[in-house]
């Protein structure tokens, strides 16, 4: 069975896109993802999506040439460009009759019971009613201490919080290499088996484009949710639809099998 067929007869799938992904020129992209993301629901799971972007999508409405660098005109940027993000979804998704619900979250309420438990019910609820999840770190309020680092982890961390049984992370990188893909010789790692250490991997700290998470916090997000047993995609977000297509693309991480 393909990884594509896994995710079509999957119960419940995570998808994390990257705001390289989303902004920009590449804001084009977001029909096709939706596209995917719709097939996944019509096959019968229940979806989530974690989005970057906010912060990318409003800095060229805010007439700023670049990402600004003060957290107050972050905070800006991300409160006028997740409103615009969000409407860009709900218009794609609309074209499948699917609803879009927003959850923004910040790193204190998945760190705080009460806040942790309030976040899993609404998103259950909303996935209960047929409501595709759109969910977010709430950059307006976040400040640089508190702050997830990167959407990444926050996708692992949702991940766990419902149960998902698989997780898309999807960038602008293919797949996880023995070494940055722009050394030579360097090679896609297709498969990663749970407890993998990856010895002798040189694995990349550094992103591209507006994301603040390279191959090294995607390694660690694939590590946390396949602790509890969430199987974990790593590919590049126009290969997406071809993966539900049966192509092999990316890398797998397998989730534990015996997830406490």
């Amino acid at each position: 069975m393909s990884v594509g067929d896994e995710l079509l007869g999957a119960r419940r799938v995570v998808v994390k896109v990257g705001s390289s992904s989303v902004s920009g020129d590449n804001a084009a992209q977001i029909p096709t993802l939706v596209s995917s993301l719709a097939r996944l629901h019509a096959a019968g799971a229940e979806v989530i999506l974690v989005s970057s972007g906010a912060i990318a999508t409003g800095v060229p409405f805010l007439d700023l040439a670049a990402r600004p660098e003060d957290l107050a005109t972050q905070q800006a940027a991300a409160a006028v460009g997740q409103n615009i993000l969000v409407n860009r979804y709900q218009r794609s998704l609309s074209s499948h009759e699917i609803i879009a619900g927003q959850v923004l979250l910040t790193a204190h309420d998945m760190e705080n019971p009460t806040h942790r438990g309030n976040a899993k019910r609404a998103i259950e609820r909303l996935l209960q009613l047929g409501i595709l999840p759109i969910i977010n770190e709430n950059d307006t309020v976040a400040t640089h201490e508190i702050r997830f680092g990167d959407n990444d982890r926050l996708a692992a961390l949702v991940a766990r919080l419902i149960g998902a049984d698989r997780l898309v992370l999807l960038s602008d990188v293919d797949a996880l290499y023995t070494a940055p893909p722009t050394v030579v010789g360097a090679e896609r790692i297709p498969h990663v088996p749970y407890g993998d250490a990856l010895d002798g991997i040189e694995i990349g700290a550094v992103q591209s484009g507006w994301g603040t998470g390279g191959a090294a916090t995607k390694v660690e997000a694939a590590r946390l949710a396949a602790d509890a047993g969430t199987h974990v995609l790593l590919t590049e977000t126009k290969l997406f639809p071809a993966v539900l297509d049966g192509a092999t693309h990316g890398t797998r991480f397998d989730g534990r099998p015996d997830p406490a």
